[in-house]
């Protein structure tokens, strides 16, 4: 099957079809559910849009824990029901859908009390393989282990002898979550979906009571035009409500926004073989892999501010710094801290004020006709509830629809991908590249590694690597403008590469000779490239001032101090 291209062409193509004929789903919103919803839709064979207004995974779904997991603290709450059916999206994952970008990831829980401690908590992790294996899909990860302290230690000699009297190793899966919401974007234009990011919904279309569609302005060319839609998906997050307040009605429940923020360290700053998972007084913190990294989160805090730019504040990095010390035999210093990010979970309201309490599940709703909205729920489920969404949906279709078919349909580049790595050294040498630079590919395109290869074939100098941030060769950036659908610096930096959380300068030092390379697929002059380099290079300094600020007001003050991109 080929691959579908998410290039500056095929933005324009789609925004003028969309346009052009009556869609039967159109989808607002461009994060993990939004993405999962359109696939979802097409697959039925129903025709299909997605717009959003700033860029794939711009908000929450590039800015989490990035793990894929049943959440083994909701256990401890008897969810069962959720833990049960995000273990089996996350089997699937790992063994069918996604494989190229879904992983397996250790993580050792140190024990601070003995004998009543590791049955309680060894009685939960054992039911978490239990409940994985009995999913149908959970055979692909070891179960857990038992450790005695002295075992534990020599997994992880970074813990300090009188932080744990012993400790459980178990597994659970991890994804870079912004990659993969790019990559379910291009598997849903790969089945006929028209996908444009940068394309913001400014109201809807009505025909008396019915939602029949959605004014979109284009952000990157200018002016406004009409979208027509039997049925609108909402699927806009922790924007969900303001989504809601374009129809001047009040939805069915209400989002609330809880912030968490995550820290990146170098891999020599901590030493260990697993992850670490450790309690605090609120709920978890994670230490999870990152291949020459750490990342160190997370909290869970009330957010009532910016909602596209949510800042971390000083308080915030010292709350995860004195937790992950605590348990540290060298602790870590702000000097060890190469980047910071802070995104915000979507909660439905009512449950509680406490937002750690607020509901992990998701609920649909068909406030208007025409209308249904998406809210709550894990990255980790985001399959099921878009096919909830779209079930929702075709209740207002005048014509039977398929069944959702999405635990079968493979993400690009899912497909070929075992077997280009069994052979990754004939890849390698085929290329010119170090096989670990092809094991690199292999993790971030799977089987589209050979794209990217095309691109160095035709200009070898693409295969060089970046020289402020050698993780990446310089046709990654190319190709996530020509394939993924960057449309900027920040793009790139942010969300295609991990550059501005994975370097010590945040970026800056790679911005301009990035921009360079993405200039001519995008057509930017001179000119365009300055403004995207100032602009990247404000960001990273009002991303700085604000983590020097001693709580959240004064944190987004000085955020805000960057304004957003402004269009070519």
């Amino acid at each position: 099957m080929r691959t579908a291209a998410l290039g500056p062409e095929q933005r324009a193509g789609a925004l003028a079809r969309m346009a052009e004929a009556e869609l039967d789903v159109l989808v607002v919103g461009g994060g993990i559910v939004g993405a999962g919803t359109a696939l979802d839709a097409v697959t039925r064979g129903l025709s299909t849009g997605i717009v959003e207004a700033r860029d794939w995974a711009s908000g929450t779904s590039s800015r989490s824990s990035k793990l894929i997991h049943g959440g083994l603290r909701y256990l401890e709450m008897l969810d069962f029901a959720l833990v049960r059916e995000a273990l089996k999206e996350r089997g699937l994952l790992l063994e069918r859908l996604a494989p190229h970008l879904v992983k397996p990831v250790p993580f050792l829980y140190p024990l601070q009390h003995r004998a009543w401690e590791r049955l309680y908590a060894g009685t939960g992790v054992a039911m978490y393989d239990v409940m994985s294996v009995s999913s149908g899909h959970g055979r692909g990860l070891p179960t857990h282990r038992h450790l005695s302290r002295r075992h534990a230690l020599r997994v992880a000699p970074a813990l300090r002898k009188d932080a744990l009297v012993g400790a459980l190793q178990y597994y659970d899966a991890q994804v870079d979550d912004a990659r993969f919401v790019a990559t379910l974007v291009r598997t849903a234009a790969e089945y006929g979906a028209h996908a444009a990011n940068r394309a913001r919904v400014v109201g809807f279309l009505r025909e008396g009571e019915r939602v029949v569609g959605a004014r979109i302005e284009d952000l990157e060319q200018g002016g406004e035009f009409e979208v027509r839609a039997r049925q609108v998906v909402n699927a806009t997050g922790v924007w969900t409500d303001d989504t809601q307040g374009l129809i001047a009605e009040r939805g069915q429940f209400h989002v609330r926004a809880s912030k968490g923020i995550h820290l990146v360290v170098p891999k020599d700053r901590i030493n260990s073989s697993t992850g670490l998972i450790l309690r605090t007084e609120k709920s978890v913190l994670f230490v999870i892999p990152w291949g020459r990294h750490w990342i160190v989160g997370t909290t869970d805090t009330g957010w009532d501010l910016d909602k596209a730019h949510p800042a971390a504040s000083s308080a915030d990095i010292d709350y995860l710094l004195d937790h992950v010390n605590a348990v540290l035999a060298v602790p870590l210093t702000r000097d060890d801290v190469e980047g910071v990010y802070a995104g915000l979970r979507p909660l439905l309201a009512g449950e509680s004020e406490a937002t750690s309490k607020l509901s992990r599940e998701h609920t649909v709703a068909h406030p208007v006709p025409g209308l249904v909205v998406i809210a709550g729920g894990k990255y980790t489920t985001y399959r099921v509830m878009a096919k909830d969404a779209v079930d929702e949906a075709v209740h207002g279709l005048d014509h039977r629809v398929a069944d959702c078919v999405t635990e079968e349909v493979r993400l690009a580049g899912a497909e070929g991908y075992h077997a280009l790595w069994n052979g990754r050294a004939r890849l390698a040498q085929r290329a010119g590249l170090h096989v670990a630079r092809v094991e690199h590919l292999l993790g971030r395109y799977g089987s589209m590694t050979e794209e990217v290869l095309d691109l160095v074939a035709g200009d070898p100098k693409l295969g060089e690597p970046l020289p402020a941030a050698d993780d990446y060769l310089k046709a990654e950036i190319v190709y996530a403008c020509t394939h993924e659908g960057a449309r900027h610096l920040d793009d790139v930096l942010t969300r295609r590469t991990r550059i501005s959380i994975e370097t010590f300068d945040r970026g800056a030092r790679s911005a301009r000779e990035c921009a360079e390379l993405m200039a001519p697929v995008l057509g930017w002059d001179a000119d365009q490239i300055d403004r995207e380099v100032e602009h990247y290079e404000k960001r990273v300094e009002a991303e700085r001032e604000s983590q020097l600020q001693p709580d959240d007001q004064t944190a987004d003050a000085a955020r805000l101090g960057a304004p957003d991109i402004a269009p070519v």
